[in-house]
């Protein structure tokens, strides 16, 4: 099968976050099943530009990828040399998959394929929640979508990784319940084992992005409330006015003694750091999915994280951890005090999640199922 992906940034742009991770997982993964992957991007790396080979295929792990101009350094990432490649080639391919939404460039391909005939899988990648959707531009993605978004829609074939997602999603066009489809992502697992460690203080963890979207500062004023001793680790990078606010915040809770800046951690060092930890919480606002609540149970540790994370249906139906509204931050409170004496609970998730994980996320099962899903789309 020839495939084309369009996806307005690809690896190494690692700056926009799981996204960029899990896109080039799926493309590496197919490719190994036999199948041609072609990807359609941008120079888009933040602010500044990739340093690669602009129009030419560039083949990377396998995949061919193609890197155009953008004439916007935002986040619209206009490309009309990506555009004019879509309307050459676009029928060249068995299955067309494009990913996000909202930003001119994926857009602007979804029209060319309508106007060439082709029906796009498309993969939001969590682009129709009610975060997104109102906390940025909101009167723009609406008059967007009336005007020619509502359209385009209905010229593709859903796919979603949670339940969450799909239930987001076809709020936005109904008629994705009958043209859809739900496939968790892939998540790149190590092979090696990771030596859990045993704490003489109840260790949390969090690790991702530093951003108001993932409401540290909902954990932070929960474990302001909590009567049990604990230390606090959080691993990441943000914008340094943002985490200094978070810094002084830890500060005026008189936190400080208790609350670890860890840092960026990379592929490698990020599960020895879940290792470590008794407990790895997430209390975001929205999380389409969250690769790392998979990360974390792979090595064995446990998760409390909020309802608007994707895969908290999952971690509730097989028992994995904790799920916690974050309306009513008593409620977070209350929730950390039950992980924290459930000491038993958290042992048995500790023996099993891997397994579990292993079963639920093995990448080649999971290709397969994308294939299926590109023949049904058709």
């Amino acid at each position: 099968m020839k495939i084309l992906f369009i996806v307005p940034s690809y690896k190494p742009a690692y700056i926009y976050g799981g996204p960029i991770v899990v896109i080039a997982r799926l493309a590496e993964r197919l490719v190994q099943l036999g199948h041609s992957v072609t990807v359609y991007t941008t120079t888009a790396n933040g602010k500044t530009e990739l340093q690669v080979p602009v129009g030419e295929t560039v083949m990377v792990n396998g995949v061919a990828v193609k890197y155009f101009k953008r004439i916007t350094k935002d986040h619209t990432h206009v490309s009309p040399a990506l555009y004019r490649a879509t309307w050459k080639t676009v029928r060249d391919f068995d299955v067309v998959h494009i990913h996000s939404w909202w930003n001119f460039l994926v857009i602007g391909a979804a029209m060319v394929c309508r106007m060439r005939g082709v029906k796009p899988v498309l993969s939001p990648h969590g682009m129709f929640c009610d975060y997104v959707l109102t906390a940025n531009n909101s009167k723009k993605k609406q008059l967007i979508h009336n005007t020619i978004g509502k359209g385009l829609l209905k010229n593709t074939f859903l796919h979603v990784s949670s339940h969450m997602e799909w239930q987001e999603s076809i709020q936005y066009n109904p008629k994705w319940k009958d043209d859809g489809a739900m496939v968790f992502n892939l998540v790149d697992l190590p092979v090696k084992d990771y030596t859990r460690k045993s704490n003489h203080v109840f260790t949390i963890s969090f690790l991702s992005r530093i951003d108001p979207k993932k409401g540290l500062e909902i954990l932070l004023y929960a474990l302001a409330r909590v009567r049990f001793n604990y230390r606090l680790r959080i691993a990441g990078s943000g914008e340094d006015e943002y985490v200094q606010k978070l810094q002084l915040l830890v500060q005026e809770l008189d936190m400080d003694d208790k609350v670890e800046w860890a840092g960026w951690k990379g592929p490698e060092e990020k599960f020895q750091f879940f290792a470590e930890s008794d407990l790895f919480v997430l209390t975001s606002l929205n999380e389409n999915f969250a690769i790392v609540v998979v990360e974390s149970l792979y090595v064995g540790t446990p998760v409390l994280i909020s309802n608007n994370v994707g895969l908290s249906k999952y971690v509730n139906e097989k028992n994995l951890g904790w799920i916690t509204g974050i309306e009513n931050i008593d409620e977070v409170a209350e929730k950390l005090t039950a992980t924290y004496h459930a000491q038993e609970e958290r042992s048995r998730i500790s023996r099993e999640a891997r397994n579990v994980i292993n079963n639920d996320f093995n990448e080649t099962k999971l290709a397969l199922d994308y294939v299926e899903l590109y023949e049904n789309s058709k």
